[in-house]
């Protein structure tokens, strides 16, 4: 017993909280990457990347429409997979540790209407990095297909 609680605290990453084993891969991403950099140096490469997950990180946690969903959450955790997970299907080369969408979001109640309220956020957070409309538009275009996923309701 103590031993696999030692063993989940090394896997556990550095602030953030244990979560049931599951299976680690790329797929769970829910979107194969672009096939260049191309995308991903449009949004300043890995460090636009975490400017834009935590300015909309920021602004979900502050939206009367939906800090709610955040409250109780893991944030440390959601802000390195989210990372990784933006990265990854922008192209710029990381691996996704992630769970696949629909366990992530799983018995969250998500509805179409949060979703909406997420994507503008995502919006402006990419404007405030000053992304290029249309790299904003091509993923959100790899993003769109995981809301059958993400909401429930």
């Amino acid at each position: 017993m103590i031993l696999a609680v030692l063993l989940l605290a090394v896997q556990t990453p550095t602030g953030e909280e244990p979560v049931a084993p599951y299976v680690q891969a790329d797929a769970n991403a829910g979107a194969r990457p672009f096939r260049d950099d191309a995308t991903f140096e449009a949004f300043h490469g890995q460090a636009g990347v975490d400017r834009i997950v935590d300015d909309f990180t920021d602004c979900n946690i502050a939206d009367p429409r939906i800090a709610d969903i955040f409250k109780g959450q893991d944030l440390v955790r959601f802000r390195r997979v989210l990372k990784e997970h933006f990265c990854y299907v922008l192209g710029g080369g990381c691996a996704y540790s992630g769970r696949t969408m629909k366990d992530a979001h799983a018995d969250m109640g998500l509805q179409s209407a949060d979703m909406g309220a997420l994507v503008e956020n995502l919006q402006a957070a990419m404007q405030a990095e000053r992304v290029p409309f249309t790299a904003q538009n091509r993923f959100l275009a790899k993003l769109a297909p995981m809301k059958r996923d993400i909401v429930e309701r």
